[in-house]
């Protein structure tokens, strides 16, 4: 398998451009799913887990592979591994911008992407603070959403990059009912036909009816009422210390989690290393890593690549059965 690089060097961009694309025109003459690789931060774990995903054989015999951004050995050392910096950062974004545009032209059929430096975004001066937010205003997707898919959980994030202290505020009732709808819609997508959909409470107990807190009772529960009158199968708030071992025991396909920790501690304690991160409601289709840039074994040559790899191969799947 003949893999294309994404050159960081000024005199060799238009080159090697020309050279993806003509690259791209090549796969598209057969059925298998193309499925471009970000690398990610090039001071991370990126680049390494990129390679070996793209030659594992699990990869190769199921689809064809284009790598995004700086990830051959010359070009990766230009980058201070384990350090944050806004070259890097700076480096990651073009990378997700090229694949994203690749995607929405037809060039390539799905993105997996390796994981960013949320401090190197920022130290480039990038606005966005992570995949979910910049790919959906790379596509213009209105309404977008954190699935983490495993086989024996899948959580989505009704917030998600924002302080704890935030959540409260912007978890309103149309955030909590437009993330709903939207798992609702996008779960046929991964076999699940007639999804079953558990909502998880923002207080302990969800709320004790009003003792520990009023957010359950008069955000999450009107939201939840509203989507059952339309006809989908959810049910809650349900205390989030309880709801994700029902889901996990097979009483719902997904749950839906108030924010960010909340949801990933669990898929997380069930499946690291073998869940996917998922965009719901974007044009394309989008997977990752459930895992982080790893600064501490960047450039050790032991980053597990596993991750990814599963994530490949579900946005292969997804491609493939978006085609047919």
């Amino acid at each position: 398998m003949r893999l294309l690089q994404q050159s960081e060097r000024p005199w060799g961009q238009r080159r090697l451009r020309q050279l993806r694309i003509r690259r791209l025109r090549e796969l598209r003459v057969t059925a298998r799913p193309r499925v471009g690789i970000t690398v990610g931060d090039p001071a991370g774990i990126g680049p390494e887990i990129a390679r070996k995903a793209a030659g594992d054989p699990r990869v190769s015999s199921l689809c064809d592979i284009i790598l995004y951004g700086p990830s051959s050995d010359e070009d990766v050392a230009r980058y201070p591994r384990g350090r944050v910096s806004a070259a890097a950062g700076r480096a990651a974004y073009d990378a997700i911008v090229a694949a994203t545009s690749d995607a929405r032209a037809g060039r390539i059929d799905a993105i997996a992407t390796a994981p960013i430096n949320k401090e190197a975004f920022a130290a480039a001066g990038l606005r966005w603070r992570g995949h979910t937010d910049l790919l959906a205003h790379l596509t213009g997707a209105p309404r977008v959403a954190m699935m983490f898919y495993a086989e024996t959980l899948r959580v989505v994030l009704a917030t998600v990059h924002i302080p704890l202290a935030e959540v409260p505020r912007a978890l309103t009732r149309d955030v909590v009912e437009g993330t709903i709808e939207l798992t609702a819609r996008e779960l046929p997508r991964f076999g699940i036909p007639q999804p079953r959909l558990a909502v998880a409470g923002l207080n302990p107990h969800a709320g004790e009816h009003g003792v520990i807190g009023t957010e359950d009772d008069e955000v999450i529960a009107p939201a939840v009422e509203a989507l059952r009158g339309k006809g989908v199968d959810v049910a809650g708030p349900f205390p989030a210390d309880t709801i994700f071992v029902r889901a996990i025991r097979g009483e719902f396909d997904a749950v839906v989690a108030c924010y960010h920790d909340q949801g990933l501690i669990p898929i997380k304690v069930v499946a690291f290393g073998q869940a996917v991160n998922v965009t719901l409601g974007l044009p394309i289709v989008r997977t990752s890593v459930d895992h982080g840039t790893a600064f501490d074994i960047a450039g050790k040559d032991v980053a597990d690549p596993s991750s990814l790899i599963q994530a490949i191969q579900l946005a292969a799947r997804l491609a493939s059965s978006a085609a047919a």
